[in-house]
């Protein structure tokens, strides 16, 4: 019996390689997740150049002048009154049931691509998880935009 056992091993390893079960090669990333990456590292960019001053670094904002961006209804909320703040300004708002005074500016100036990147960027930083942003959301919102 134990003859038979020993032979019939042998034979399996004496089988060309491509005969024997290879595993399975794990998944590539989605390119969604590619996509993401690179308009977070994008955002980031834009966020240090127009938006660290006032939010700080940490996204933690100014008491009663600049709102915080971390987990707020309005970053984690709705995109396209989001993208609005960044098209229009915001001033003089309660955010979560507090009141923040300072005058953010219009940032209009930026492209769809730019603004969705931006706010990417926050939405998936400062322990936020959200969906991405992408540019045609931004156009959608700056063609039918009402200040």
């Amino acid at each position: 019996m134990q003859k038979l056992s020993l032979l019939c091993l042998l034979g399996f390893l004496s089988l060309p390689l491509a005969a024997q079960k290879k595993p399975a090669p794990k998944p590539k990333a989605p390119a969604a997740s590619a996509d993401l990456s690179a308009s977070v590292a994008q955002g980031k960019k834009i966020y240090t150049q127009y938006c660290l001053s006032c939010h700080q670094a940490d996204g933690g904002g100014v008491q009663n002048m600049n709102p915080p961006l971390i987990k707020t209804s309005y970053v984690l909320g709705d995109k396209t009154r989001l993208t609005k703040v960044l098209l229009n300004g915001l001033q003089d708002v309660d955010i979560d049931g507090e009141p923040y005074n300072n005058v953010m500016p219009s940032h209009d100036f930026l492209t769809d691509q730019q603004i969705a990147d931006v706010l990417t960027f926050v939405r998936n930083s400062f322990g936020n998880k959200a969906p991405a942003i992408k540019a045609a959301e931004v156009k959608a919102v700056r063609a039918t935009n009402k200040k």
